[in-house]
């Protein structure tokens, strides 16, 4: 896979001819990826295929996978992390059509007949990135005994004052 996804498409009629499109979008071009995981090189593969199901409704199946460099919550460098997704969606073009998909149809929006593949693909990319990320622990440079400080681990061995003990005595019934 060598060739570029174009940014924008009509999907209207990809769909009516049941087309495919696959390429590579650079995602270091995503900028809200960007924002979220930091600054990233190389590509995203996707495939996209476009059509009309059974109840007439024009749909975007796809997949993609990237490798991402995310960072370590335990050490904070980065590493490499392979991310993967696969898709369906719905075109609409409003918010009240949306609300008429399946639940097996993720709406995405189409203005003027035209749609930004770069923005479905960045929001994937995103839905996509696992909530953690930490490196084997042979691997990390931050141990498990550096992460517990031990110190405030303890309990206190006097229990603590009643915070109601205050209001019993303002109240006068000690």
């Amino acid at each position: 896979m060598t060739s570029r996804l174009p940014g924008r498409v009509e999907p209207y009629k990809l769909a009516a001819h049941a087309e495919h499109l696959e390429g590579l979008v650079a995602l270091g071009d995503l900028p809200r990826l960007v924002e979220e995981a930091g600054e990233q090189h190389g590509d995203a593969r996707v495939w996209l295929d476009f059509a009309i199901d059974a109840q007439g409704r024009r749909e975007i199946r796809g997949r993609l996978e990237a490798e991402l460099q995310l960072l370590c919550r335990r050490c904070l460098t980065p590493m490499p992390q392979a991310v993967a997704s696969e898709f369906l969606l719905g075109m609409v073009t409003s918010d009240a059509l949306a609300a008429d998909l399946p639940s097996t149809h993720e709406p995405v929006l189409v203005e003027d007949e035209q749609l930004n593949l770069l923005a479905v693909v960045e929001d994937e990319l995103i839905l996509s990135l696992p909530q953690v990320v930490y490196h084997d622990e042979a691997d990390c440079a931050v141990s498990r005994d550096q992460l517990s400080s031990g110190a405030g681990s303890e309990m206190p061995d006097a229990p603590s004052d009643n915070p109601f003990e205050v209001l019993k005595r303002l109240k006068g019934k000690t």
